[in-house]
């Protein structure tokens, strides 16, 4: 038993939550598709109505920073929401 304890690497899911400038409906959808097609997570939203165009990400299994770097390469900006 301890043995499969100590081989046990997945990584630690968490809530990744981000200010970004994704503002259509259109953008919304297709940074939603990519991350989800990328990265294993429960959940993904954009928020259109907040100022901060807030990201949402639960379940994330990559660091902020890697989301951060994902995100941008795709034309947003993206960075974590303080």
């Amino acid at each position: 038993m301890l043995h499969a304890i100590l081989k046990h690497t997945e990584p630690f899911a968490m809530t990744g939550i981000f200010k970004t400038n994704i503002a259509t409906r259109e953008d919304r959808q297709y940074m939603i598709n990519v991350i989800k097609h990328h990265f294993d997570v429960d959940s993904c939203y954009v928020d259109l109505e907040d100022c901060d165009k807030v990201l949402r990400i639960t379940g994330m299994t990559v660091d902020e920073y890697t989301m951060i770097s994902f995100v941008r390469q795709h034309g947003f900006l993206c960075e974590i929401l303080e």
